[in-house]
């Protein structure tokens, strides 16, 4: 079912993300360069097992405390001050994976200490305790589109009047667990991850990344204007053959639009399929609008990538360049693909993509001055 995209915009206040390169600005500046977080690295950790492009914040094997929570704590240190948690506080946290490698941890050490940050509402109970969040916590989980879902709910909470500011919180951190599981889709290989690329065979890379956003009712120079959501229920990976789905988050937003000049951001993890159907559909709705992906360099940060995608875009365009496709081909599906870096002063918006397993779509309309 989708949703409509016609919302009023908020104000993006505060955002920011952690990625191996560091924050929103540093991280930036690396996809501006060209530069690549990723690395071939076992795919079972200390386990072994064949090399697969990953980017890491750490060593990959899940550590107690889990490893995640001092690059978390880290991050918060630019959570603008609040009574986080309250009810006109709230806090939404998502996440794909949330602190499953613990759980796997637990299956090979048997140490209880693994169970009291392994499942979501363990983990999220921990990070309330840490950062001292109040009960007002919600938790979204649903693949790829996760971080959508928890900033168009907290566009919703706001246009309700029922919150005055809304934290949204993602954090996905890489374990042998869920490299694993993708390894053995055979997605996550040998091969570099080449997003929009034609190519004989497609690889995705995995990666390390959190971000959070603060979201008001109050204008901002940035601004989430529009969100819409689909989901085709498909299949348990692939999407509609016919990019069904993909064609109709590009036209919900192209409806609310208002002929503003528009970059993309897609979601580009370098598979083949959902690469070509991605690309062509937006190209059909916006064929001036150039497309971009920087998963080729940080990796595809699952759950979290809308909300590490979006804190970059925003640093991006307080600094003036958009960074073009990391890892691209001139061989590319569309010719909207842009693989150079671009200037943010011709554009007053930007599309920012994601796409999950099943036929799940989302996508946003970021605004700016």
């Amino acid at each position: 079912m989708s949703a409509p995209a016609d919302q009023l915009p908020v104000g993006l206040t505060a955002c920011d993300c952690l990625t191996p390169f560091g924050d929103a600005a540093a991280t930036t500046i690396a996809l501006l360069a060209g530069r690549r977080a990723l690395a071939l690295s076992s795919v079972l950790g200390r386990d072994g097992g064949d090399l697969v492009p990953l980017a890491l914040t750490g060593p990959m094997d899940e550590t107690l405390s889990p490893r995640w929570l001092p690059a978390l704590h880290r991050m918060t240190a630019g959570i603008p001050e609040a009574a986080w948690g309250s009810a006109r506080s709230p806090v939404i946290v998502t996440s794909s994976n949330f602190g499953v490698g613990s759980l796997y941890a637990f299956t090979r050490d048997a140490d209880p200490r693994h169970l009291s940050h392994g499942t979501p509402f363990a983990a999220v109970a921990l990070l309330r305790a840490e950062f001292g969040w109040g009960e007002h916590v919600t938790i979204f989980s649903h693949a790829c589109v996760t971080a959508h879902l928890g900033l168009a709910h907290a566009a919703r909470l706001l246009h309700a009047g029922v919150a005055d500011r809304v934290l949204v919180f993602s954090f996905d951190f890489v374990s042998p667990f869920v490299a694993g599981g993708f390894h053995s889709l055979k997605i996550l290989n040998s091969g570099w991850p080449a997003p929009y690329a034609r190519a004989e065979s497609g690889s995705i890379g995995l990666g390390d990344g959190a971000a959070f956003a603060v979201l008001t009712r109050k204008a901002a120079p940035v601004q989430l204007a529009a969100h819409a959501l689909h989901n085709e229920m498909y299949h348990a990976t692939s999407n509609q053959p016919d990019g069904a789905g993909f064609a109709t988050c590009a036209a919900a937003i192209a409806a609310v639009s208002g002929g503003r000049r528009l970059w993309v951001k897609g979601h580009g993890t370098g598979t083949l399929e959902a690469g070509r159907l991605e690309a062509e559909a937006f190209a059909r709705q916006f064929p001036d609008s150039p497309l971009t992906g920087w998963k080729g360099s940080l990796g595809h940060t699952l759950g979290s990538c809308g909300l590490v995608e979006l804190a970059v875009a925003h640093a991006a365009i307080r600094g003036g360049r958009i960074p073009g496709t990391v890892g691209g081909s001139t061989q590319s599906f569309t010719d909207t693909v842009s693989l150079v870096n671009f200037v943010s002063a011709a554009f007053d918006g930007a599309i920012l993509t994601s796409n999950a397993f099943g036929g799940a779509h989302a996508a946003m309309l970021l605004t700016h001055d």
